[in-house]
């Protein structure tokens, strides 16, 4: 009876050791005389398991955690026993976690994107095939590309980016505007702190987002496609490529996709190591070879974006969703979710939290509920003081808050944001002012510096916060402080000094305490 192990080969994985585990698998595998393959997968995203290894038979699968190199003799001493069910062989070892429905972390989650993620080698295509991959391009390739258009439609897909505007109405704009080359741009410059779900998507299921790109391309009439991809990912890089390249060979990708005339291409476009080059415009600019400035807009990047010409600019949890979209069809996928937030929202738990990792559920779930159904605690075991949801620029939120549902407008009526689903944690040690002061600092440093409010109103952010850690006229300060934040928010050109108010002013709202 043939096994398969599988040991996850994504960045994460492979930063906790799971390189060194496959090394010595591969090894000792050689002197067994049962029939034990290797392969490589992507990560299911349960960070705090990694590496998890994963051993299948007859369509079984069970779970060990947390497994080091020197756990391997103990791995092969259960698989080489056949006398027994391989079940009852893995129960002695250290990190054992039975079959992954049993894994309440797993289990509890509603996966349509990453429903593949962690399951095959991440290159195989035949496998992506069988996980029912190929089956929504298969679709589209069907319809006109009104009928494309009006499917996304259908779903209330937003953009997973953080702006949350609906595909849609994106999609039916480049669709609209005449021109005789449109494109796709894939923003992959994923820089939110606490953020990993599109790496993790791009290293554990590329094939999803080459798809959903090409979806794209058929529903506007683009014939290529970028990906822009940030530079601090390095395996995703060769993930991409290599992907892009098996796709091409299989007749995805080129001048006639899958028999049907059609074409479409992707090239992958390393990032400019700036964080501005996630809003749309400066990433455009960038893309172009130029500095990356923001745009002023009108004219939006649908009627004028990359090289003058109509451009579709949508994350990668975006696209990838569009397969999913295409395959199920647009009304199934806008039954999950909650009032105008449709599908389901990617969350990822990361600071000072003691079950990190990558997390999907229906839109409408508590924040509360997330953290204690999926978080586990801090780290550190002392007491959860501060959320912040959305990133840098993300409001930090108290206790009292930890009940808004998890969905865009709720989210903004209590001040905060989506953003692209990163929820950091901080114990009860953090100092709010710290933390407000970080975000002006961010601004500061991150800022293209084309408009005035951003470029100086954040270096003025940190002087005025500065002054308040010192304790010099509190009152006065705090008072200047909102005024600068005012400015920042209705001055700025883009989100990015636009938004920089959001972590201030809720430091100062939830937890003013720290600034008496």
């Amino acid at each position: 009876m043939s096994l398969r192990v599988f040991v996850p080969q994504d960045t994460t994985a492979i930063a906790l050791g799971a390189d060194r585990v496959a090394a010595e698998l591969q090894a000792q595998l050689a002197t067994m005389e049962r029939d034990v393959t290797l392969v490589r997968n992507g990560s299911r995203g349960a960070f705090w398991l990694e590496p998890l290894v994963e051993i299948e038979c007859e369509q079984q699968r069970f779970l060990v955690s947390n497994m080091e190199s020197d756990d391997v003799p103990l791995l092969l001493s259960a698989l080489a026993n056949e006398s027994d069910s391989l079940e009852h062989c893995l129960k002695g070892l250290p990190g054992y976690l039975g079959s992954a429905e049993h894994v309440d972390y797993l289990a509890r989650q509603h996966r349509v994107t990453f429903a593949r993620s962690g399951l095959e080698d991440p290159l195989d295509l035949d496998a992506y095939r069988r996980l029912q991959g190929i089956s929504g391009l298969e679709r589209a390739l069907t319809l006109a590309p009104q009928a494309i258009v009006d499917e996304i439609t259908q779903s209330g897909l937003r953009g997973r980016g953080g702006a949350a505007f609906p595909a849609g109405i994106k999609w039916q704009t480049v669709l609209d505007t005449k021109a005789d080359q449109k494109y796709i741009v894939c923003n992959a410059d994923e820089g939110d702190s606490g953020t990993f779900a599109d790496r993790l998507l791009m290293e554990s299921d590329p094939f999803q987002l080459l798809e959903g790109m090409i979806i794209a391309g058929l529903a506007v009439e683009a014939t290529q496609g970028y990906i822009y991809l940030r530079s601090e990912y390095p395996r995703a890089h060769v993930m991409l490529n290599a992907a892009i390249e098996i796709a091409k060979n299989a007749g995805l990708l080129g001048t006639d996709i899958l028999g049907s005339g059609r074409s479409f291409s992707v090239e992958v476009r390393l990032g400019a190591g700036a964080y501005i080059c996630g809003e749309e415009t400066s990433l455009l600019e960038s893309l172009e070879g130029k500095r990356p400035v923001v745009r002023a807009k009108p004219p939006l990047p649908a009627v004028a974006g990359l090289f003058g010409q109509p451009t579709v600019v949508n994350n990668v949890l975006t696209l990838a969703a569009a397969s999913s979209v295409l395959a199920q069809g647009g009304p199934s996928y806008a039954e999950l979710g909650n009032e105008r937030s449709r599908g389901t929202l990617t969350v990822q738990l990361a600071g000072n939290v003691k079950c990190g990792g990558l997390v999907e559920i229906p839109f409408g779930r508590s924040l509360r509920e997330l953290l204690d159904e999926f978080a586990g605690g801090t780290a550190s075991g002392r007491p959860l003081r501060a959320v912040q949801v959305g990133g840098p620029l993300g409001a930090y939120l108290p206790e009292s808050l930890w009940d808004t549902p998890l969905d865009y407008e709720a989210f903004a009526q209590a001040g905060a944001m989506l953003g692209h689903g990163g929820v950091v944690m901080f114990d009860s040690t953090v100092d709010m002012q710290s933390q407000a002061r970080f975000a002006m600092a961010f601004c500061a440093a991150e800022s293209c510096g084309k408009c005035t409010p951003c470029r100086i109103g954040s270096v003025r952010g940190v002087e005025v916060i500065d002054r308040i850690i010192a304790r010099e006229s509190v009152a006065e300060n705090v008072i200047l402080l909102n005024d600068l934040c005012d400015t920042l928010e209705y001055g700025s050109l883009c989100a990015m000094g636009g938004l920089t108010p959001n972590p201030v002013r809720s430091a100062l709202a939830h937890f003013g305490e720290d600034f008496e």
